[in-house]
């Protein structure tokens, strides 16, 4: 499976690489999908290749694997988020930047490789660090030491956020570092008439707001509508859009990219695609100004408003784009108000 190379260099988690008492070590993270880590096949830090006997991978506190032991028949489960520590014994780097290149196997991706750079600096241990679990940061454990934490450090008893009535782990990719829930007042507008395609009849709307007239002022709107029979309502389009921008040199590069990128939708769909379970691309509209090219990505979302996962499956196949396009110097690249930037010279 192919993997852009600047998403496979967000597995490694940067400022990560740190002298240890056990030797040097970083952190890998999966950023991708769920997977098992199946063997590592190659280090080198700073220049030097490492003796993979000399390698250890802590899959927890108490779970230290030696890399030598890992293989398709052993392997190390590697869902979504989880972090690897890679250690290397009796090693230590001074304070400085080093480039770290590893190459290793993870079902079902197969094999993997990149390179990155991070630095050794300074402990700050003066830093305040709010709790965290990295097994398990939405266990009650982990809240109640955040909320000790957070009554220690402010000096005030919690009252009311601790208390809640729903699982925090349902919370899992909505919050970090979680510890309650604040009380909002929830008022009622309504009944408002619907005549939907698919919603149809007289509905109760919560609002939970602490704006005072707003309720009113809803059931002010809703009372006007139902006398004119209720709105009737449709869906002409439903799409999430995102609108990456190529710089070229001139208007002729602009303008094959774009007749490029329409030859090749199919496999920019498929490396989008990859990044989720839910969204699924629609089409991709291509317009040129001068020197540039805005591709507008559009995705059906299912339920959900799909921002986030919207903006990582451009950001895959963008980077699919600038792995594989052979025409005009790309000059930039820009999505999202810089969230992606990236130079690529082509020949």
């Amino acid at each position: 499976m192919f993997i852009p190379a600047v998403l496979l260099k967000r597995l490694y988690t940067f400022s990560s690489l740190t002298n240890t008492a056990n030797g040097l070590q970083f952190s890998i993270k999966n950023r991708l999908n769920d997977a098992q880590f199946t063997g590592l096949k190659s280090l080198k830090i700073a220049g030097k290749v490492i003796n993979l006997n000399d390698v250890s991978i802590e899959v927890s506190e108490d779970h230290i694997v030696a890399a030598s032991e890992v293989s398709v028949d052993t392997p190390i489960n590697f869902p979504l988020r989880k972090q690897l520590n890679v250690c290397v014994s009796d090693m230590e780097l001074p304070k400085g930047k080093y480039e770290i290149e590893i190459a290793f196997d993870a079902k079902p991706f197969g094999s993997l490789k990149f390179s990155v750079e991070d630095a050794i600096s300074d402990e700050a241990e003066h830093l305040v660090r709010i709790p965290r679990d990295k097994d398990d940061d939405y266990s009650e454990a982990i809240i109640a030491r955040r909320q000790r934490f957070i009554e220690d450090y402010s000096g005030i008893k919690l009252q009311h956020i601790s208390k809640y009535s729903f699982d925090p782990h349902t919370t899992q990719g909505n919050i970090e570092h979680f510890v309650g829930v604040a009380q909002v007042p929830i008022g009622l507008a309504g009944p408002l008439r619907i005549n939907g395609e698919h919603a149809i009849g007289d509905f109760i709307i919560p609002l939970a707001t602490a704006e005072g007239t707003l309720v009113a002022s809803y059931n002010r709107g809703i009372k006007l509508l139902n006398l004119c029979g209720g709105p009737k309502c449709t869906v002409m389009r439903d799409a999430m859009q995102r609108a990456p921008v190529f710089v070229f040199e001139d208007a002729r590069g602009a303008r094959d990219f774009a007749e490029w990128v329409h030859e090749n939708t199919a496999q920019i769909a498929a490396e989008a695609e990859a990044t989720s379970s839910i969204a699924k691309f629609l089409y991709v509209d291509s317009f040129l100004s001068n020197k540039f090219t805005y591709l507008r990505f559009n995705f059906a979302t299912g339920d959900a408003a799909g921002q986030n996962m919207v903006g990582r499956a451009v950001y895959a196949g963008c980077a699919w784009i600038l792995d594989h396009y052979k025409g005009h110097e790309i000059k930039r690249f820009y999505l999202e108000s810089n969230f992606a930037t990236d130079k690529r010279h082509r020949k």
